[in-house]
């Protein structure tokens, strides 16, 4: 199901986000009406709106829609909302102004996550802060590690210093139990962010590069659809499946009050 403004979505209206691909999204995971971060989705959306296309988004009328767009659906469900403008003119992006908003309904998985493995590439995301359409260097990178017999791609800058997975954010835990996140380009994920608010465990933020894996504890993922995710391998290096830090944050996410819609 897909709705454009809160009114059932056109092809004709869906051309310029397939022939420009130009805009900027949010993905939530809602579960009986209720989203984890919610407040932080929003103001992703509205942030990013202003970077993307120097235009305010309606903060309300946003929310509007997606209450729109869910009503009546139950149990859980992903839901992504996607701002862009279908006027936009691949020679004039200047001109797009007028930011519409598209949103979208799929079924989401309830199963817990299985441990990640991960390759590292050396890549920066344009744009790293915003969450943008522009997919295609990440699926590439996620394609490759998959076709090398990994499950996903870590990106690392060009100093060593690792940023973040291919969609998601990634961290580590120190042998004295400290939470690092690592001091590199990256997107400030939702998720990341709740868990970054825990006045416990502890938790820093400091480059962390290829060379530090070795003396990490444990490494996790974290993202709207998996929560918090071990990683057990990133390139050759091994770590536990489980944690009792990974055990706390993954007790702690679950435990955030999730927002009505």
């Amino acid at each position: 199901m897909a709705e454009l403004n809160g009114k059932p979505v056109t092809l004709e209206d869906l051309q310029a986000l397939a022939l420009t691909n130009y805009g900027h999204f949010t993905f939530m995971r809602v579960q009986d009406g209720a989203v984890k971060g919610l407040s932080l989705h929003l103001d992703r959306l509205v942030r990013d709106c202003r970077i993307v296309f120097g235009a305010e988004l309606d903060r309300e009328r946003t929310l509007s829609y997606i209450r729109t767009a869910v009503q009546g659906v139950s149990g859980v469900f992903g839901l992504r909302i996607t701002v862009f403008d279908p006027a936009l003119d691949m020679g004039r992006p200047g001109d797009g102004r007028n930011p519409h908003v598209l949103v979208n309904l799929r079924p989401a998985g309830t199963a817990p996550p299985t441990p990640l493995t991960a390759k590292t590439y050396t890549f920066t995301r344009d744009n790293a802060a915003v969450k943008h359409l522009g997919l295609h260097p990440q699926l590439r990178l996620r394609r490759d590690a998959q076709l090398a017999g990994f499950d996903d791609a870590v990106f690392t800058e060009q100093d060593g210093r690792i940023s973040e997975g291919a969609t998601w954010n990634l961290g580590f835990v120190a042998q004295d139990g400290t939470v690092i996140w690592p001091d590199a380009p990256a997107i400030p994920g939702t998720t990341m962010l709740l868990l970054r608010s825990l006045d416990a465990p502890e938790q820093t933020t400091a480059p962390v590069r290829l060379t530090d894996l070795a003396n990490m504890a444990a490494a996790f993922a974290t993202s709207t659809t998996a929560g918090v995710r071990p990683v057990s391998t990133l390139d050759d290096v091994r770590f536990p499946h489980s944690h009792q830090v990974l055990t706390m944050l993954r007790d702690a996410y679950l435990a955030i009050p999730s927002e009505r819609l």
